[in-house]
This record gives C-alpha cells, structure tokens and sequence, in this order.
C-alpha cells in the first residue's frame, strides 16, 4: 500500500516515514501542499497523512485539490496537526479529509490508526469496484483506468484482459485461461489476439508493468 505523508517539518517527516517504511508501506513524502498534489496525481496513493499548516500551499487547498483528482476519489485523507481548534477540522472535513491525528502522535497510535484508515480504503474500493495497484487505478462500474495521474478509456477487451491480469498481481495466467475468461464463446480468436492486445496494453501504461513467460502466458508485474 503506498502512502504520502506530507509535513513541512523535516523532522516529523523522517520520523513518520522511517515508522511506516518498517510497516512494509511504500512512502511518498512532500513539504508544502504544491507538491503534495503533484506527487498523489502521479503515485495515487491510498493514503495521504496531510499537515495543516505549510508555506506556498497549506493542507486545506491540497486535499481539495486532491479530492478534485480523477483517480484519487477513493483515496484516504488524514490531516496531521497539532492545532485542536474546532473551527480547523471543520475546515478540514469540509475540504474532503476522512478523518485527523493529532501530533505529536506515538509510533503505535500511528500504526494503529493508518492500518483502520487502510481498511477502510480496502472497503471503499471493493465496495465501487476500484482496484488500485501501483500506478494504476481501475474502475470497474465506469471501465475507466487511471495511469499516472492520467484518466485513459481502453476497448472493452483491452480493459477486460487488464482488469483479469491485475486481479492476481505477478500471476501467470496460461493463454487458454485469457482466452476463456476475456473473450469466452463470443468469437473463434487465436493466439495472436492475446499478443496483439498486451502489445497495445504496454504501449499505453509500460512496457515493464507486462511480462511475457514463454509457452505459458503473461502476467501484470508488480513489485
């Protein structure tokens, strides 16, 4: 799971990311709010634990901005601040966030809250469809993918055979199983329509995200 921790103070943003990066998450971080958005459009986190108070761009503007994201509606917001005025997390709910911790904030606490925070995402994305590994996010209900920070519309059977290869990441599914499972009975296909459609499928989201075992079949590459 990726997450974007966001905090002016250099200090907090060292202690926090070596906590979570012992967790096994893959952080992100940023010091104002301007590159905060820049970086969630381009890594889609799905996670975001966003200070309130920074220079350039302050937390309340970055989380609309990230909220105002395609791809990034799913995304969890978490404002960490050390300011407990109500009138602030008002601010802040209302910007979009999901919910606040306040610093300074034990290693455990953290831990604790980001993994509810997690299970929470997990939910909400099953729950509209949305898978989201790496780079990529994948709508289900709207057959729209997110690659990148960028929404892309795929053919229906590109974006089938991408939904059925992320499914299981690093799994090799034979060449008999895709032909079932995306084109099924519809039409009589041959091998070569599987490679033509990974061929396009690499050419729009990385050549290295695809891997090709052969006389076997092909699996989404995720590490």
């Amino acid at each position: 799971m990726k997450i974007l921790v966001v905090d002016d103070d250099p200090d907090i943003l060292e202690i926090l990311s070596y906590n979570l990066k012992a967790e096994g998450y893959k952080i992100f971080t940023a010091e104002n709010g301007i590159e905060a958005v820049k970086i969630a459009k381009k890594r889609q986190p799905h996670l975001v634990i966003l200070d309130v108070m920074m220079p350039e761009m302050d937390g309340i503007e970055a989380c609309e901005k990230i909220r105002e994201t395609p791809g990034l509606e799913s995304t969890i917001i978490t404002f960490l601040t050390a300011r407990g005025e109500d009138y602030s997390q008002v601010a802040g709910f209302d910007a979009g966030a999901d919910d606040y911790i306040t610093k300074p904030v034990k290693p455990k606490v953290l831990m604790s809250k980001v993994k509810a925070l997690l299970r929470r995402f997990k939910t909400d994305a099953k729950q509209n469809n949305i898978l989201s590994i790496g780079d990529i996010t994948i709508n289900q209900d709207e057959y729209k993918v997110i690659n990148e920070g960028n929404e892309m519309t795929l053919p229906r059977k590109e974006f089938e055979l991408l939904s059925l290869l992320t499914s299981e990441p690093n799994k090799v599914f034979k060449r008999d199983d895709i032909l079932n499972t995306v084109w099924g009975s519809e039409v009589v296909v041959g091998g070569r329509t599987i490679d033509v459609h990974i061929r396009k499928l690499r050419e729009k989201l990385g050549d290295d995200k695809f891997k090709t075992v052969k006389g076997v079949g092909y699996k989404f590459v995720y590490e």
